[in-house]
């Protein structure tokens, strides 16, 4: 509130400025002072980071849920899937590592299933009633790959495709959903198939965000660091985000103002140390287990780490800006 009340003072005495130079007419000050007030709601936020979480969903939005190497049946799982569900998301998608240790047929449903079978279909498995519509949506990380062919991940979900990347629009948002594991068939580099395949579609998207999924991070100050064969021309090719996991910690990095997240505290027990902060590196956490919640509309999209305990870490809101296409129009 105080932002936006410093703001209007800002404009307000450049409004002045510009009538008592004649740069305006006053009715096109009026209406300039109408648009701005009616868009103040969009205004970005002076800082990404913020105290506290987005506690209602504006109706016209969707909200969703990104968990990432979560798939070891235990304690922390378990309790990052309640937080998950306290959210009442509309859907969650997963950046990996759903099912620790080698990605067995014989542990996908205890590690999966046991915590999420409400959200998927068609379900199978032993742990009550699946979803009556597909509320799930996984990517394989190096322990889903384990087994041969990733075998057990593919027969356990039904997904579009070929089943290790595809695409799905939850609108507002158009996802990407990478495999950036090495034994991919199509490659990972970035003028592999699956880059090319990556870049026809996020040319081909009208969707207001477009989102990239995908395990091995990037850009990280963690363990594993960054992976330079996975840093694609993203926004170039019209990106609005990179969200990837690997490393078991949270991590917001800004290269060129572009934001890639890392998310790896879904529930597997061992945690990573960092680092030296990489360049672009805006906040790291790594004290407790969590997931990140995002918040979608046509007019904003915020992203958010929580922790188990419901502590916010981090928020980041990216808002669209509409003044400078409407302000020549009201003003003629």
């Amino acid at each position: 509130m105080l932002a936006s009340l410093h703001t209007i003072f800002s404009i307000g005495i450049a409004l002045k400025l510009a009538y008592t130079c004649a740069m305006f007419t006053p009715k096109q000050i009026a209406i300039f002072i109408l648009l701005l007030v009616a868009l103040l709601p969009l205004e970005r936020a002076p800082i990404a980071t913020r105290a506290a979480a987005l506690s209602a969903k504006p109706d016209a939005a969707i909200r969703f849920a990104i968990i990432g190497d979560f798939g070891s049946a235990g304690t922390p799982e378990a309790d990052v899937a309640n937080l998950v569900k306290s959210w009442n998301p509309d859907f969650i998608v997963t950046v990996g590592d759903n099912n620790y240790p080698v990605g067995a047929s014989a542990t996908i449903d205890a590690n999966i299933g046991q915590y999420y079978h409400d959200y998927i279909y068609p379900y199978t498995g032993s742990y009550g009633a699946g979803a009556l519509t597909n509320r799930f949506f996984p990517i394989p990380g190096n322990h889903d790959w384990y087994t041969a062919n990733a075998q057990p991940y593919r027969d356990y979900f039904a997904l579009a495709n070929n089943e290790r990347y595809y695409e799905f629009v939850a609108s507002p948002v158009h996802f990407f959903m990478l495999d950036s594991d090495a034994n991919e068939p199509d490659g990972i580099t970035g003028s592999s198939t699956q880059a090319t395949w990556l870049q026809n579609r996020l040319a081909a998207s009208t969707a207001r965000w477009r989102l990239v999924l995908l395990h091995h991070a990037p850009y990280s100050s963690a363990t594993h660091g960054s992976n330079a064969t996975l840093q694609w021309n993203y926004a170039t090719w019209g990106a609005t985000a990179v969200i990837a996991g690997h490393d078991h910690t949270y991590e917001r990095i800004l290269k060129n103002n572009f934001p890639y997240f890392v998310n790896g505290l879904g529930g597997y027990p061992s945690i990573y140390t960092f680092g030296a902060p990489i360049a672009g590196s805006q906040v790291r956490y790594r004290s407790d287990y969590g997931a990140m919640r995002v918040t979608a509309s046509d007019f904003f999209i915020t992203f958010e780490f929580i922790t188990r305990a419901g502590v916010v870490i981090d928020t980041y809101t990216i808002n669209v800006t509409i003044l400078p296409l409407y302000l020549p129009m009201a003003l003629k």
